[in-house]
């Protein structure tokens, strides 16, 4: 049974609203001021508040405020009993989350109108806040799984590989995996599908769940270009919603210490090496190439570079540079460069910090696409 709170001082007009409204059918509470009121509603939980404005204690515009705030309380639909009928006092009232108005002395055939709407209204919003929690979960569980599904962490004899992953939303287009080919070949890989959210991270998901279970027909894992040509064949985006994606693919062979790699469209993985003079020199490895699902004719190609002793490799996607910092200076890839060589020159290179850096300069200390980076330390 809907139950209903009704919160006024003058007892003649209470006791004609209580006995209104249970004739109706409701059941009803009723409170002598503000304090009383805030209190049982906090108790019941009441579908609809019919609220006097001037009251001692506590006055309606201050329990409305009040009610508003509370997320148990937010669908409740609030009415405020006012002999107040300036515009600037209703402009004063919906501001503070008044959803109607009743004006005194009360018509009580209106206010069983305005009850029955604002009951109606009250349960569109609870249908909808429960279809938002039912939708947050689903995406919470989602979320879920894609971390779960993302590497961890490699600590080999010869290379160790760190890796983070921040989505903008619940769930983001970045993704990122490592596999061995063979007992020397390791293929690399981060990819960044265009867009946010879930639509962005089920192509995401394909192509992990498909270049770890090495489908692709007809394709040569050692060769990046092969992948990414089958990828670019598979993924054509007027059948995956519009949506493409950019790619950094490498395969690296430990023992002759030899990186082939192509690119679809992706920023370049940065190699940084030390000089003896200590310096850091960076490599920027890049192909051309458009980003995958574009054009089904694109072509891919390989490049190579022999991995210097203590280098490391860091590939990402472009939400790590590409924003307004707070001082309105463009962040950029040139400066993040720069910050990579300082983060290589450090003892303990945690990425963590590194992207603790990175956010401080963001404007809002979140950042607006997806971000994910991988450094590969080359021993």
């Amino acid at each position: 049974m809907v139950h209903i709170l009704v919160i006024e001082d003058d007892c003649v007009t209470q006791l004609l609203l209580k006995r209104t409204l249970e004739k109706q059918g409701y059941t009803v509470t009723v409170a002598s001021d503000g304090k009383e009121g805030l209190a049982k509603a906090r108790e019941i939980h009441p579908a609809l508040i019919i609220c006097d404005w001037i009251m001692p204690r506590m006055d309606g515009l201050e329990v409305c405020r009040q009610v508003k705030s509370m997320p148990e309380l937010s669908t409740t639909f609030f009415i405020l009993l006012t002999a107040l009928d300036s515009v600037e006092d209703r402009v004063k009232g919906l501001n503070e989350g008044a959803d109607d108005f009743l004006c005194k002395p009360i018509d009580m055939y209106e206010i069983i109108a305005r009850i029955r709407a604002g009951l109606r209204l009250h349960q569109l919003s609870r249908d909808l806040q429960q279809q938002k929690q039912l939708l947050e979960t689903e995406l919470a569980e989602a979320a879920a799984y894609v971390r779960s599904i993302l590497p961890k962490p490699l600590y080999h004899s010869e290379l160790n590989i760190d890796m983070r992953f921040i989505p903008s939303r619940e769930l983001g287009g970045d993704s990122f995996d490592y596999f061995w080919l063979d007992s020397q070949h390791l293929a690399i890989y981060l990819l960044d599908v265009s867009g946010h959210g879930l639509r962005a991270s089920l192509p995401s998901l394909s192509v992990i769940n498909l270049l770890r279970s090495q489908n692709l027909k007809e394709t040569n894992y050692y060769q990046p270009s092969s992948v990414l040509t089958s990828l670019n064949y598979t993924f054509q985006m007027s059948d995956y919603d519009d949506k493409y994606f950019t790619i950094w693919y490498g395969v690296y062979n430990y023992k002759k210490r030899k990186l082939i790699y192509s690119t679809a469209g992706h920023p370049p993985g940065i190699l940084l090496s030390k000089l003896h003079s200590q310096d850091v020199v960076e490599q920027k490895l890049k192909t051309p190439g458009v980003p995958v699902g574009m054009f089904s004719d694109a072509k891919y190609v390989d490049f190579s570079c022999v991995i210097p002793n203590s280098s490391s490799l860091y590939i990402f996607s472009d939400g790590i540079y590409e924003f307004e910092p707070r001082n309105g200076f463009y962040w950029g890839l040139d400066k993040f460069i720069m910050l990579l060589k300082k983060h290589q020159q450090t003892k303990e290179r945690d990425l963590g910090r590194l992207l603790q850096y990175v956010r401080d300069w963001h404007p809002n200390f979140q950042f607006d696409d997806d971000l994910s980076i991988m450094q590969i330390d080359f021993l």
